[in-house]
């Protein structure tokens, strides 16, 4: 096949294969933000001869510390992982179409290899004509954006642009990445003349084995704490290597737990529908949830993950006000009226910013799902109103298998993010500051014939305090991620009056 003839192919399709391609190029151009930012925050210079001198030309602490120049590219790549999960679900829409295209294209003579590049190049380029827009975005941005303030700092590193391979690795990599995952997700698929076949289907039950990754993930978190708190010396400091792979391989390892578990939830929920439900709207979910339990784990994957991250940082919120509020008790007691911890509680404000953007990425996630599941079940939702099934029934039996599995699952994300957040931040030490404290006016303490005689000594008193549970933080994020669940099932039965015209029976 000519590489004309196969760039024909690929922009052949439906409107529901432009949106898909819209979509995915949407989602891309978005992970390309991310990344660039990432990459312009690491590029501001140091100062030389001082590794730890402060940016002065920035307004935000975030960038005027070298110290923190990591932790917010870091948390800028962490946006990526919604807006990656919301590309894998936009790659799903129109699933059945695109499949009944692929096998005209067997029939009409094309060798399932051909066929796959159709598949894999349809990705590749909607990925990489995000990423150009990406790319363009924030070029523009950086000029718009260059506004120094009346001191003449600036508010974003608009001074600053990553290298030119750092920029093409980011805008040709993302496709490169995109068109590979397509291809490994489709090793296991045929393409045949007569429509697509999976090699290997689930036909077991789920497992609760991504219980295990949880597990593991916290048990790093606590192995993780006594090196984050090691001596101040660099013979006691633990290595640098073992510290990130504790702690980035903790998350991650939990945050798969979560998102894998949905699946082993989705199952178990749908079970107990099945044997306590009442009424056919609960019945038809039950049974949907029992037959493909791994639909939990494509749906609510992104949400989950950004619960997880939003529960861990209300756990570090907690921490920090409780050491910002001991230290300014002990801070008092010496005339010293400010706290340790305000800069980084001003920090976590961002961190919150970050989690709310996320959700509601993955709240586009969720819809695209919704929509998609919808639209590929179209002809057995038609059949089923064709034979009587009231409409309110299907409404019901679509809104109870999104959120039967919601509910349990974003809880135990809540769980495992704040016992993460725990055991990261660990307990707050009291006694940090000892001294003399003199008692008597300011007169006296101020004359050094008088001092003497009114100071006391304060012994500094060691505790451990565990910091309170935030549970209004906690209730906040898991009301937030519920009813982005409702919305999003909300705007996608809108779909389902559409999609059930008895003509869908004669859909081939």
């Amino acid at each position: 096949m000519r590489p004309g003839t196969l760039a024909r192919l690929t922009l052949a399709g439906t409107r529901t294969d432009t949106a898909r391609v819209a979509l995915t190029a949407l989602s891309a151009a978005l992970a390309t933000l991310a990344g660039l930012a990432a990459l312009t925050v690491l590029a501001i210079p140091e100062v030389p001869g001082d590794e730890w001198a402060q940016a002065e030309q920035y307004s935000n602490s975030l960038l005027r510390g070298p110290g923190l120049r990591g932790g917010t590219a870091f948390a800028l790549l962490l946006l990526t992982v919604p807006v990656l999960a919301l590309a894998g679900q936009c790659a799903r829409l129109g699933a059945p179409a695109r499949d009944r295209r692929l096998a005209a294209f067997r029939l009409a003579g094309a060798t399932p290899g051909q066929v796959t590049g159709i598949a894999v190049l349809e990705t590749g380029v909607a990925a990489l004509l995000g990423a150009l827009v990406g790319l363009a975005v924030h070029l523009g941005g950086r000029e718009l954006l260059d506004r120094p303030d009346a001191n003449g700092r600036l508010a974003l590193p608009t001074d600053v642009l990553p290298s030119t391979g750092a920029l093409a690795a980011v805008v040709l990599g993302l496709p490169v990445l995109a068109a590979a995952a397509t291809a490994l997700l489709l090793r296991r698929v045929t393409t045949t003349p007569f429509g697509v076949v999976r090699r290997v289907r689930r036909e077991q039950a789920p497992r609760p084995w991504p219980g295990l990754l949880i597990g593991a993930g916290l048990a790093a978190g606590l192995l993780a704490l006594p090196m984050l708190r090691a001596g101040d010396g660099p013979d006691l400091a633990p290595p640098g290597w073992l510290l990130v792979l504790l702690v980035v391989g903790g998350v991650l390892a939990a945050t798969l737990g979560v998102v894998l578990g949905a699946g082993w939830i989705s199952f178990t929920s749908g079970r107990l529908l099945h044997r306590f439900g009442r009424g056919p709207a609960a019945l038809l979910a039950a049974r949907r949830l029992m037959a493909d339990p791994w639909a939990g784990s494509r749906t609510f994957g992104a949400l989950l993950a950004a619960v997880l991250f939003g529960a861990g940082a209300a756990a570090q919120r907690s921490a920090l006000a409780l050491s910002d509020r001991v230290q300014r008790e002990e801070h008092r007691l010496f005339g010293v009226t400010d706290g340790a911890n305000p800069f980084y509680l001003r920090t976590m404000d961002l961190v919150d910013l970050a989690v709310a953007v996320a959700v509601a990425i993955a709240a586009g996630g969720v819809l695209v799902a919704v929509v998609e599941g919808i639209v590929a079940r179209r002809r057995a939702y038609a059949a089923l109103l064709a034979t009587g099934v009231p409409r309110g029934t299907l409404n019901g039996s679509i809104a109870w298998q999104a959120l039967v599995p919601a509910v349990p699952a974003i809880l135990v994300a809540l769980t495992v993010g704040l016992l993460l957040g725990r055991g990261y931040a660990g307990r707050v030490q009291t006694g940090s500051i000892s001294g003399t404290v003199c008692d008597a006016g300011p007169e006296l303490c101020a004359d050094p014939a008088t001092r003497g005689r009114y100071l006391r000594t304060v012994e500094p008193v060691q505790r451990q305090l565990t910091p309170d549970v935030p549970l209004e933080q906690l209730a906040l994020i898991g009301a937030g991620a519920l009813a982005a669940v409702l919305v999003t099932v909300g705007v996608g039965l809108l779909f389902l009056r559409v999609s059930t015209a008895v003509e869908e029976l004669r859909t081939t």
